[in-house]
């Protein structure tokens, strides 16, 4: 059993309210390429742009790699960045389930690469970093533009051509 000092220890502390930019990462459980398919993918953006529309947030970016995601988010209208991820990753995660059984209970996962029944979708936590200047934001944005060439899962050249477009700077232009 955790202890209370422990658990104070490894809190996860989040700095929501001031307006920043979030550079958040999550990652599919045990690091599975469960987002490795087109149809994977496609979902999870119609799902993105859904949860984006309700809950009134800027994306800057994303980047979708087969076993993690990072987004480039402001602040939303409508609750803080963590309640948005939660509601991201159970609308991903129902979505590309198998159908429910008969009893009503949801099956356990299985996908093609590996056909072995996970627990869950995704990892619970997830990483946040706030971007307080541009000079941060202009390393966020070079840092997901790199993440699939560096897997090579994309060219350079084309990504390139985003990198000479980025916006300026100002976090109440986000809200």
């Amino acid at each position: 059993m955790v202890g209370v000092e422990e658990a104070k220890r490894n809190a996860l502390r989040r700095f929501y309210g001031s307006g920043d930019l979030h550079f958040v990462t999550f990652s599919c459980y045990r690091r599975r390429p469960y987002l490795g398919t087109v149809r994977a993918r496609n979902r999870f953006v119609k799902i993105l742009d859904e949860v984006r529309s309700r809950h009134g947030f800027a994306l800057l970016g994303y980047v979708l790699m087969p076993e993690h995601v990072h987004l480039l988010m402001g602040e939303p209208e409508h609750g803080n960045p963590s309640k948005v991820l939660q509601v991201v990753k159970q609308k991903v995660s129902r979505s590309l389930r198998r159908k429910k059984t008969s009893s009503g209970r949801q099956m356990e996962l299985t996908f093609a690469s590996g056909s072995v029944a996970a627990p869950a979708f995704w990892q619970r936590r997830f990483y946040d970093f706030n971007v307080w200047s541009e000079k941060k934001l202009k390393e966020k944005l070079h840092y997901m533009h790199r993440n699939p060439v560096d897997r090579n899962f994309a060219n350079y050249r084309i990504l390139d051509i985003h990198l000479n477009k980025y916006v300026s700077f100002n976090p109440a232009s986000t809200q």
